[in-house]
């Protein structure tokens, strides 16, 4: 008869809630790989939609039965009713916790990829850092030039520290909900280790630089100063070939 069709239609709708629930609620996830957590925020979607689809079910569940009940007599109201009204409440309570999860995993996975985007970024800064090293590995010239280079690593090592807090607090995020955690302190030990270790050469390659640029405005100094002492010599020389001062004459200056 029409109740045993319509308990048999919110059996249905019960099974199908508890099964849902099961499988995207009740489980633990672990996500250890990019791919996992990205094949995991699909899935919960296609559930959430899923679950908006029986929206539609519900509802003519939901006429079904109170079309019933105004019909039949109240001794069959009760029960009915009150499985109804359990229904729309595992059914409200499925969507509410499946929209909060999948909010939180497309979240989890947004917090990723922006991980990676700043890694990305600070990776590009250590690269010019690198480039700029080799480049002012056997400098030559004079301290002006040299001078020049280190002003130009001095501006690229003044680089913010905002990128690398944000590295740092993202990661911090998603290890201590134990998401991705292993891949990003493998991550996170390479980057630092890099940063370390080229912010550590170029705080040397400053000090070289600087010892340098001292030892070329010394060595500037002396060639000034031997060039003037050659001025004057020469000037002194000239002055005695024009006057016809033979060289035994002043034997100081001819040696």
């Amino acid at each position: 008869d029409k109740t045993v069709s319509l308990r048999k239609d919110l059996s249905e709708m019960h099974e199908w809630i508890t099964q849902a629930e099961e499988e995207y609620l009740e489980r633990d996830f672990e996500y250890k790989t990019p791919d996992e957590l990205q094949k995991a925020v699909e899935e919960l979607k296609r559930a959430k939609e899923e679950a908006m689809q029986k929206e539609v079910k519900v509802k003519l569940i939901t006429d079904s039965v109170n079309n019933f009940i105004a019909k039949a007599p109240p001794a069959a109201h009760e029960a009915l009713k009150k499985e109804l009204d359990v229904l729309i409440t595992s059914y409200q309570r499925l969507c509410s916790r499946l929209n909060g999860k999948c909010k939180t995993l497309e979240e989890v996975w947004a917090c990723w990829r922006e991980l990676l985007s700043y890694l990305d970024a600070e990776n590009k800064w250590l690269n010019e850092v690198e480039m700029k090293l080799k480049a002012t590995e056997n400098i030559q010239g004079g301290a002006e030039e040299i001078s020049e280079s280190l002003d130009s690593l001095e501006r690229l090592m003044r680089h913010p520290e905002d990128n690398r807090n944000q590295i740092r607090e993202l990661a911090q995020t998603l290890t201590d909900g134990g998401i991705l955690d292993e891949l990003i302190n493998e991550k996170l030990e390479r980057f630092n280790t890099r940063w370390e270790e080229l912010r550590q050469e170029a705080v040397r390659r400053q000090k070289s630089l600087e010892q340098s640029i001292q030892s070329a405005q010394e060595t500037d100094k002396t060639l000034r100063l031997i060039q003037e002492s050659l001025a004057v010599i020469d000037k002194q020389l000239t002055a005695y070939i024009a006057d016809r001062v033979d060289a035994a004459q002043v034997p100081q200056e001819a040696q």
